[in-house]
């Protein structure tokens, strides 16, 4: 459509999902930015940019700049986010009205510079919906009524925990517990118990090629190559399904404390709802295997992992662009009601 269309972004820590009305995701990148240092000119965003992370000379910089779900660096963010908008939507007249997602624990601030950055990349409009509750439409779950949902949306950078009703959020809690935090601590578990020190790619696809959070009924091992500490030389070690099972212990219980902490602070009706209906898991993390058996176990509450769970947020934001003009501009805050209506 050249006269200008509606975009959905998920500006998530470690990727950046583009959706629209009717098309659903049509564009999915790496949030990361490279940069010459000397010049401060913008060489790359997204997968080629990603592809230069721990291998750029020193001229060369590969950074995220989003951190924990808020941005870290905004001059990058802004920048990397005009490139991928005009990248989603060719040439159009008019600058599109754009939804953003943003974790449930924001502050005022970090709302601002996302709105800010929005508009700097070229919206018209900027509207603001939490992670969870975009989530749950990209899940499918009929949050309209007076009944109670639980989403756990589990991003790279923060880990969002939410009670849904009527459209809004009642009871939340965002921690900074996301994929990022895992791979950190496989990395740190793989430093202290062999001394190999391993890069964040490599420990990105261990993790998703044996990752787990719940004990597997067979134990797996897979041949991980680093640098040895002592040497300075490479060594292959062998990790298994058990090591990785103790090095995200921390990061689950948190995780499990955060749930648990939500349902604490919910009414009792909607936590009957929630009995009743069950938890819902989404996000890429969340298809680390176990997951759904993990909080089902710790909740006795029966607990599913949504389908296409790493695009739930993405569709929810694409489904959401139909009422945007119902949508209320600029910061949401927790403390407030909400007035979008669905």
């Amino acid at each position: 459509m050249i006269l200008g269309r509606d975009i959905g972004i998920d500006l998530g820590t470690t990727s950046v999902l583009i959706s629209t009305r009717g098309k659903g995701v049509i564009m999915r990148e790496p949030a990361v930015v490279a940069m010459d240092r000397n010049t401060g000119r913008l060489l790359n965003v997204g997968m080629a940019a990603q592809r230069m992370l721990g291998r750029t000379p020193g001229n060369i910089v590969a950074i995220r700049p989003m951190s924990g779900g808020a941005i870290s660096d905004y001059d990058m963010t802004e920048r990397m986010l005009k490139e991928f908008v005009r990248k989603a939507l060719s040439f159009s007249l008019l600058k599109p009205r754009i939804i953003i997602s943003i974790p449930s624990g924001i502050t005022e601030v970090e709302e601002r510079a996302v709105i800010d950055a929005g508009v700097a990349a070229g919206a018209r409009k900027v509207y603001l919906m939490e992670a969870p509750l975009a989530a749950a439409i990209g899940a499918g779950l009929e949050i309209t009524k007076p009944d109670g949902h639980m989403v756990i949306d589990i991003g790279g950078g923060t880990t969002d925990v939410a009670v849904l009703s009527l459209s809004g959020v009642v009871q939340s809690e965002s921690i900074k517990a996301g994929g990022e935090a895992f791979d950190d601590a496989l990395i740190k578990y793989i430093k202290r118990k062999h001394d190999v020190l391993i890069g964040e790619t490599t420990a990105e696809e261990v993790k998703k090629g044996i990752g787990c959070v719940f004990p597997r009924p067979e134990s797996v091992a897979v041949e991980v190559k680093g640098r040895c500490l002592h040497t300075g030389l490479p060594k292959v070690v062998a990790v298994s399904t058990t090591d990785i099972l103790e090095a995200f212990q921390e990061l689950t219980e948190r995780i499990v404390e955060a749930v648990h902490s939500v349902l604490e602070s919910t009414p009792p009706e909607l936590v009957s709802d929630i009995s009743a209906n069950g938890i819902i898991m989404t996000g890429g993390n969340c298809l680390l295997w176990g997951f759904d058996k993990l909080i089902s176990s710790r909740t006795n509450i029966a607990t599913h992992t949504a389908d296409d769970a790493d695009l739930c947020v993405a569709n929810g934001l694409g489904k959401a662009l139909n009422w945007i003009g119902d949508m209320t501009e600029g910061t949401i805050n927790l403390a407030r009601r909400k007035q979008m209506r669905i």
